[in-house]
C-alpha cells in the first residue's frame, strides 16, 4: 500500500499513528502542501486535493478516519477498532464527534495562530480566534469530563479515538489552545503523547 502524506498534517498522521501501531508496512510518498505543483498532483487522486491519500491496488481511499479505519480491517487481531457492535459504535461516536465538533474548533484557531502569517495572509484575526477559542472550551469540557477516571477515551484501551483526537490537538502548544482548565484532557493527551506511534510520528521542528 502507498500513502501520499505530509509530516505537518494533522490528518495525515491520523493514519500513520495507526499504521506505526499495527505495523503495517506502507510506501510512502511525500507532498509538500506549500508547492502548488505537488498540491495539482494530490488533485489527481483526490479531488480535495488533501492529504492522506490511500492506495492499495487499484483501491484509492481518502478522508483520514476512513483509512484508519481500513488499515485496521486489513489487521487481524488489532483491537484499535473492536468488531463488537457497541464497542465499534463508541468508538464512531468519538471519530464522528472529532470530525464535526473539536476539529471545526481547533483548525481555525491553529490557521490563524500558525500558519495564516507564513502563508503571506497577514495578521491573526483576535476576533475570529475568540469566536473559534469558546467553540473549542465547549468541546474540551466534553471530552474533559469523558476521560475523567480513565486511562483512554473508552476505558483501559487505546482505540481509533484516541488517535483521532489526539491528532486534531497536536498543535495545541504552537497554536496556544487554551486546554488549562481541563486536567483530565491535558493527562489523556500526555498519555498519548508518551506512546512511541506518537514519537516516531512528530512533525519537523519549525521554531515555533
Amino acid at each position: 500500500m502507498k500513502l501520499h502524506t505530509s509530516k505537518m498534517s494533522g490528518s495525515a498522521r491520523r493514519a500513520e499513528l495507526v499504521a506505526a501501531i499495527l505495523g503495517v508496512p506502507l510506501e510512502r510518498q511525500p507532498v509538500d502542501l506549500s508547492v502548488a505543483e505537488q498540491r495539482a498532483g494530490l488533485a489527481a487522486i483526490n479531488p480535495n486535493a488533501k492529504v492522506p491519500v490511500l492506495e492499495d491496488g487499484d483501491f484509492r481511499l481518502w478522508e483520514s478516519r476512513a483509512i484508519m479505519q481500513y488499515l485496521c480491517a486489513n489487521s487481524p487481531d488489532q483491537t484499535l477498532y473492536p468488531s463488537e457492535p457497541r464497542a465499534r459504535a463508541e468508538v464512531d461516536r468519538w471519530l464522528f464527534w472529532d470530525a464535526a465538533h473539536l476539529s471545526p474548533a481547533v483548525g481555525p484557531i491553529t490557521f490563524e495562530r500558525m500558519w495564516k502569517k507564513l502563508i503571506g495572509q497577514g495578521d491573526a484575526d483576535p476576533a475570529l480566534i475568540a469566536r473559534y477559542e469558546r467553540f473549542l472550551q465547549q468541546f474540551a469540557a466534553v471530552l474533559d469530563a469523558q476521560v475523567a477516571g480513565k486511562t483512554w477515551i473508552l476505558g483501559d484501551t487505546l482505540t481509533l479515538a484516541d488517535l483521532s483526537i489526539a491528532a486534531t490537538l497536536m498543535y495545541a502548544k504552537p497554536a496556544r489552545l487554551p486546554l488549562e482548565r481541563y486536567p483530565n484532557l491535558l493527562a489523556w493527551f500526555a498519555r498519548v503523547q508518551a506512546q512511541p506511534a506518537w514519537r516516531s510520528t512528530e512533525p519537523p521542528a519549525m521554531g515555533w
